[in-house]
């Protein structure tokens, strides 16, 4: 059996075990009841506005493209984006997103691995930098019973790793991504706009499921699960951000029957993303390694 064998069925297992804690954990009938109370008029805006999240992303990962000398134009790079994200949902046991792309580009476009293996990384860290930024700003605000050093207030934890997130990033990417730098602000700021257009959309889940109480305590967990989600533990996130809601409600008072509720429609709105990729393809054959193709 090989490793990569290996590592999807142990992925199968623990997401099984995951799937099987949370649906101990919750009322399956006040589940359902949830789930056909479902106001579904706002779906749509909750689709249109993660898709939205996805283009500034990708936007993000281009800029970082052109600082390693690799220039295709937005729309090629649009169609590519969308194709790692359903390797990345659908396909856990093979190369993945960011190696199916590193793998393209390197192959069309002769891009030392180790560029293209750095962009992507510097791209998943400044996405990941976004959540700790607005979790952080949201831990000011949101009513949560939390302890994290005995005597010294959360908040003041908060506001301390708050002045601290950006210039650590920042000298992260001045000392082990160098070639990056140029692109620090700009890709920040889209990686700031796509995780705002992701809370939007998941406040467009929350009325759909007629939660109007706690909508900061709902996004705070939401947040904390994506950081949960992006570890390569299970499949596609599948139980891991289900047992984040579950357990966060003792010290945030969330219901967790809504709370997986609101995971699950999340989950569908990512995959039903994710498909559309399954449907494209894209040709780099024909695509120049210059400024011209912007």
């Amino acid at each position: 059996m090989n490793k990569k064998t290996l590592k999807l069925i142990l992925k199968l297992i623990l997401t099984g075990l995951a799937v099987f804690l949370v649906f101990r954990k919750i009322d399956t009938d006040q589940l359902l009841l949830i789930l056909q109370s479902i106001s579904w008029r706002w779906l749509l805006p909750a689709f249109l506005l993660f898709a939205l999240s996805k283009v500034f992303t990708a936007l993000r990962l281009n800029l970082y493209f052109r600082n390693i000398d690799l220039y295709i134009s937005e729309k090629k790079n649009m169609i590519l984006y969308a194709i790692g994200m359903f390797y990345n949902l659908f396909l856990p046991g093979g190369i993945g997103g960011d190696g199916y792309k590193v793998y393209l580009l390197h192959k069309h476009f002769n891009t030392p691995v180790k560029s293209l293996l750095q962009a992507v990384l510097l791209d998943r860290l400044g996405g990941l930098v976004s959540i700790v930024l607005i979790l952080l700003s949201l831990l000011l605000v949101v009513d949560i019973d939390l302890v994290i050093i005995q005597d010294i207030p959360v908040t003041l934890i908060a506001i301390i790793l708050l002045l601290l997130t950006l210039p650590s990033f920042y000298l992260i990417n001045k000392y082990l991504f160098k070639r990056f730098l140029p692109s620090f602000i700009k890709a920040n700021s889209l990686s700031l706009l796509g995780q705002i257009s992701q809370m939007i959309a998941a406040y467009f889940i929350l009325l759909a499921l007629g939660i109007d109480e706690k909508i900061l305590e709902y996004q705070f967990v939401f947040l904390l699960s994506s950081i949960v989600a992006v570890l390569p533990l299970t499949i596609g996130g599948v139980g891991a951000r289900e047992l984040v809601f579950i357990y966060s409600y003792e010290y945030i008072g969330i219901d967790k029957n809504a709370a997986v509720a609101f995971s699950l429609i999340f989950f569908l709105i990512s995959a039903i993303t994710s498909l559309i990729g399954s449907f494209l393809k894209i040709d780099l054959e024909n695509t120049k390694k210059d400024k011209n193709s912007l």
